[in-house]
């Protein structure tokens, strides 16, 4: 990667009229903004479909697009959608804040009409080639039609013989449910057919999208339902162990994230065939794939399903060089490795033989405790082949952090920053983000606009009242974009100088 710049803003914090931020006009409006700002990269969270909880990294499939994000006024342009079909619907958000429940109960039977339309008035040939080409669409389809006939419970609560693959059952609910299943597949043609016009858009205007692959599946999803034997589950498809993180800076007991694990040696056995398609799939939808959790990829952590904290897991040995080999020989993208968390030699290692930049953040950088300057996220510390971050979505917005932190760490932070009270704290962190050495900076939008808290993304092992943000329109105004051009250009971060 060259020096260059971006901005962090997931596609649901868009402002919108309807709920939810999509890959509609206001993306478009965001992507125009980027470019008059002299950006480079728009890094955006996963775009797959939410489930229980929210996160777009606890979803139905590790494939399929996130039907929220398709734009309720672009179906009604393409003959799909009348206004009164949504114009008038209450998405009952909040200040801010998009009602994920509101969501589910009102989106669908709209999203339903337009897949209808669309079998019913569009010329379906390129619809056609969607479902041949996308080996992942067939199980994803099934998945979600008997999971609504299950009445939406989680998978490991349908019946056996739904979850087993009953051969008569699946084959006998197939011809019978044609239209449901049908319409999973419609709403997946629907939402990628929208998200590559808009990726050509970004592409045509300079702008690269930086997009995150989850290390893990979800337990409900419609990958351990297809294929068990690649995970850690037992013959019922309940889990023997389960993912998360020991006790760290962020939680005192450690995280639950409760994903099934990887039987890594059957991935192994099949040249990790899983593992490549998924990446070669996020490499069409994405210019740049993060690979979150990458430390799990050297060693990960195993918790018992039964606990109730993350305090008792252990570390098992991972994949390591094995997988790295295997995605290297066949995909040439750009590929982030965010190596943040509890570093060890087998993760240090890794990640210089993979030759992937790795992911460092400033909030992380200004322990008081650290007398010698010796972390390695501070400014001089820095890595040149390194993503480096204000904060990201996990993390406290920057006005949020220095309410939170020890005096004694802001102080440090802001004699070693030149940061004074003429200069507005936020943008004298970016200010010293933009000119460290790293080749890629990041800036959160939030931190941009100067918001607090309240507009976090995430607040990691916690759940309810997370990845609900959602920006006031037309706040990425000309006079931003100016004074974020202005410090790209001072700091070498230039598009133009390509």
């Amino acid at each position: 990667m060259k020096r260059s710049s971006g901005v962090l803003m997931h596609i649901s914090s868009l402002a919108s009229d309807y709920g939810i931020g999509t890959i509609g006009d206001e993306a478009r409006k965001f992507v125009d903004f980027l470019k008059e700002a002299d950006q480079s990269y728009w890094q955006i969270l996963p775009l797959t479909q939410t489930s229980y909880g929210d996160s777009p990294y606890q979803s139905f499939s590790a494939f399929a697009g996130n039907p929220y994000l398709i734009d309720l006024d672009y179906l009604q342009r393409d003959g799909l959608l009348s206004r009164e079909d949504y114009a008038d619907i209450d998405f009952e958000t909040g200040k801010n804040d998009i009602n994920f429940g509101a969501m589910y109960q009102k989106r669908y039977p709209i999203l339903r009409k337009a897949v209808k339309n669309m079998f019913e008035r569009w010329d379906l040939s390129e619809y056609d080639k969607f479902c041949r080409f996308n080996d992942w669409l067939d199980d994803y389809s099934l998945f979600m039609a008997i999971k609504k006939s299950q009445n939406d419970v989680g998978l490991n609560e349908w019946e056996a013989k739904y979850r087993q693959k009953d051969e008569k059952t699946i084959e006998d609910f197939r011809s019978s449910n044609e239209e449901e299943i049908n319409f999973w597949k419609g709403v997946q043609y629907l939402f990628y057919y929208y998200w590559f016009d808009l990726k050509e858009y970004a592409n045509e205007r300079g702008i690269k999208i930086i997009g995150d692959c989850p290390i893990y599946v979800a337990l409900d999803s419609a990958d351990l339902w297809a294929n068990p034997e690649l995970y850690q589950v037992d013959t019922d498809l309940k889990p023997e162990r389960i993912a998360g993180c020991p006790p760290d800076g962020f939680s005192p007991i450690g995280q639950l994230w409760g994903n099934p694990l990887y039987r890594w040696e059957e991935h192994e056995k099949t040249g990790y065939k899983w593992w490549i398609d998924r990446v070669i799939h996020l490499t069409k939808i994405y210019d740049v794939v993060r690979i979150d959790h990458f430390r799990g990829l050297a060693s990960y952590y195993s918790i018992n399903p039964e606990a109730t904290t993350a305090a008792d897991g252990y570390w098992v040995e991972g994949p390591g060089q094995s997988l790295i080999t295997a995605l290297k020989k066949n995909i040439k993208e750009d590929i982030i490795a965010e190596d943040l968390g509890h570093m060890t030699k087998d993760v240090q290692e890794l990640l210089a033989f993979s030759g992937y930049p790795g992911m460092n953040v400033l909030e992380f950088a200004f322990d008081a405790r650290d007398i010698n300057g010796s972390n390695d996220n501070i400014p001089h510390n820095l890595r040149k082949n390194s993503v480096v971050y204000a904060g990201t979505h996990d993390n406290e917005t920057i006005m949020g952090w220095i309410k939170s932190i020890p005096s004694e760490s802001l102080e440090k932070a802001k004699e070693y920053m030149h940061i004074t009270d003429d200069e507005p704290f936020n943008w004298g962190m970016l200010r010293v983000l933009w000119a460290c050495t790293a080749n890629l900076v990041i800036a959160q939008a939030q931190d941009l606009l100067g918001l607090d808290n309240s507009a976090r993304m995430n607040t990691p092992s916690t759940l309810g009242n997370n990845w609900m943000w959602q920006a006031d329109k037309d706040v990425f105004t000309s006079e931003l974009a100016a004074k974020l051009r202005k410090m790209t250009q001072l700091y070498g971060r230039s598009r133009e100088k390509e």
